[in-house]
């Protein structure tokens, strides 16, 4: 397992970078008072997030930390714990006394919080040995920086934590000698702490070459003066460390996937789903079935309408993803089919839209080996001045043990860029981030609430909002990216209850749903050691929006307006289900009925 912190729910979703956009300012509502009194609360959390991990908090929009790194020198296990339950107390007391009912919904908010971190972070301790993947989190820090729209003074900031890292500034020692402290630190005090996956180290090693060449290269690329003495360290330092990883970690990983019981369910918590895996098992396997047969019956439609000898949904797929777009015209054709998408938006009245352009582009190699699936950087969400977030396409997962790069065929293809913009850019994840910076929603709501079903939920009710306006081939494949998520909703429980092999569930995503190797390849990595558990997060929370909105339809019935309850889902910011429902039934509901 890797080390977990106050963030692990915030960023294992989702590959966070704070990006800065020289677009004007949007016309950000006045912050209401009761939101300002909040994030008073939230301060309290903040500070701490910034002194255990400012890296992780800085990402977030938290100030003054840009020079900042994790102290490994030493155990801070025991005294973080201490300081997080005076911070519990201290808001749990502040709870007593607040009348203001969203407060109180907030401030509930900011203590789960606190209170899951130190649970997760409790159970890493009891388990795990504290495997750390140092080239990863320094690709993260300098890709966070070095973002071409970060300005320029907060970049030249990289130099002093490369310092830091290196061991080069006074009073610091390079961060690679004190994660090895760590790890043997634990290990002597307690032998049977299991080991982290032997997969997982594999890949992290696979990794890191290329990881490092892109660090170099965002480095070479930017302006910084200066950087080549303590990279050119770094680099070296990295290089030791990997190669001890080879000879102290790696000969100490399991081999079996399977974290414990308590472990596994906490990760389920942390990621939102709050049913057990077997109920989560049965709600997907019949919504999977169901799927199929829609499939099955647009599959048929388009073999008729193509003259294709075939119509199982598998061949018809297969048939479609021949039609690879030249990469050269990759780009265009997203950029086209999101204009597409935003039209159909506006004369559909589906979510009122804003009028700047959103971003796609292009992952690096190093943003593939990081994150080998497409995704949302969204923007930084405190102190944000007219940052937006940018949906990034990878195109392959990085070398193997053997150097085979398994390249997908699944987002290339005319027919998959319908529901894969919808989901990542409008009316998905760009658009509801946005909506919470330009409505002003308080930090516990923004921040502290953020969970995979919260996230995930909405992008995936984007994609079904989207598939009646496409084409029957980007219906299709909007049914497959539904059928997938609702797949990784068993196989993911399922892998970890020891119910198939990790080997059978990328045959079975392959043959059943019809991805490519190297997208199976990733969603089992995902499922097994890269966030086990975050992969049911897209069929739960689409399933909660989607009650809470046929009741609101029940309720409402032909004074049901979608435009207006779209709008108000995303004005909420991260609730949970439960509050969000709450806000609809009580508040949108009755204002519609008048």
């Amino acid at each position: 397992m890797k080390k977990k912190t106050m963030l692990r729910a915030l960023l294992s979703a989702l590959a966070f970078s704070a990006v800065y956009s020289s677009t004007c300012a949007p016309a950000y509502a006045a912050e209401q008072t009761w939101v300002t009194k909040s994030n008073g609360n939230a301060k309290l959390l903040l500070q701490l997030m910034g002194k255990y991990s400012p890296e992780g908090a800085g990402r977030l929009g938290v100030d003054g930390l840009d020079e900042q790194i994790t102290d490994f020198s030493r155990d801070l296990f025991d005294i973080k714990t201490k300081e997080t339950r005076a911070v519990v107390a201290e808001l749990q007391k502040r709870l007593k006394s607040e009348t203001d009912s969203k407060i109180k919904q907030d401030l509930h908010i900011l203590i789960s919080s606190a209170e899951d971190s130190m649970h997760s972070e409790a159970l890493d301790r009891k388990y795990f040995m504290p495997f750390i993947d140092v080239t990863g989190l320094m690709f993260g820090v300098m890709k966070q920086t070095l973002d071409p729209r970060i300005p320029k003074e907060r970049q030249n900031t990289l130099l002093v934590r490369m310092e830091k890292y290196a061991g080069l500034a006074k009073g610091f020692r390079p961060i690679t000698d004190l994660a090895k402290e760590r790890f043997q630190e634990r290990l002597k005090a307690d032998p049977k702490l299991m080991g982290p996956f032997k997969d997982e180290v594999e890949q992290a090693l696979n990794n890191a070459p290329t990881m490092i060449a892109g660090m170099k290269e965002m480095l070479a690329k930017s302006e910084l003066k200066g950087w080549e003495k303590p990279f050119s360290v770094i680099e070296q330092q990295l290089t030791a460390y990997n190669a001890s990883i080879k000879t102290d970690i790696l000969p100490r990983a399991r081999t079996d996937h399977l974290l414990p019981a308590e472990v596994y369910a906490d990760n389920l918590r942390q990621f939102g789903v709050d049913i057990k895996p077997e109920e989560l098992i049965s709600k997907a396997l019949t919504s999977f079935a169901e799927i199929r047969n829609q499939m099955t019956i647009t599959a048929g439609i388009l073999a008729k309408e193509n003259k294709l000898p075939d119509a199982d949904y598998r061949s018809v797929m297969r048939e479609l993803k021949l039609k690879q777009i030249a990469k050269e015209k990759v780009m265009p054709l997203y950029e086209a089919r999101l204009a597409q998408i935003e039209d159909t938006i506006r004369k559909e009245h589906i979510v009122s839209l804003p009028d700047r352009k959103a971003k796609i582009r292009m992952a690096s190699d190093g943003e593939n080996a990081q994150q080998p699936a497409p995704h949302m950087n969204p923007p930084r969400l405190i102190g944000n001045t007219g940052e937006y977030g940018e949906f990034v396409l990878t195109s392959a997962m990085p070398p193997d043990a053997s150097g085979k790069v398994l390249r997908f065929d699944d987002f290339t293809h005319e027919a998959a860029t319908w529901t894969l913009t919808a989901h990542e850019a409008r009316p998905g994840h760009e658009l509801q981030f946005a909506k919470m910076i330009e409505a002003g929603v308080s930090t516990a709501r923004g921040v502290f609430a953020f969970n995979s079903v919260n996230v995930e939920g909405w992008a995936l009710y984007a994609e079904a909002e989207m598939q009646a306006y496409e084409p029957t081939d980007g219906q299709l494949f909007a049914l497959q990216h539904r059928m997938m998520r609702a797949a990784r909703a068993f196989l993911d429980p399922m892998v970890n209850l020891g119910q198939i092999t990790p080997e059978a569930v990328k045959s079975f995503l392959m043959d059943e749903v019809g991805l490519s190797e190297g997208m199976a390849t990733q969603e089992m990595q995902r499922y097994t050691f890269r966030a086990p558990g975050q992969a049911t997060s897209y069929f739960y929370g689409y399933q909660q929006i989607m009650e809470i909105r046929e009741a609101a339809e029940v309720a409402l019935r032909k004074k049901f307006d979608r435009l207006a309850f779209n709008d108000f889902v995303l004005a909420q910011g991260l609730v949970p289900a439960k509050l969000l429902r709450e806000a609809v039934m009580k508040e949108f509901v009755p204002a519609h009925l008048k």
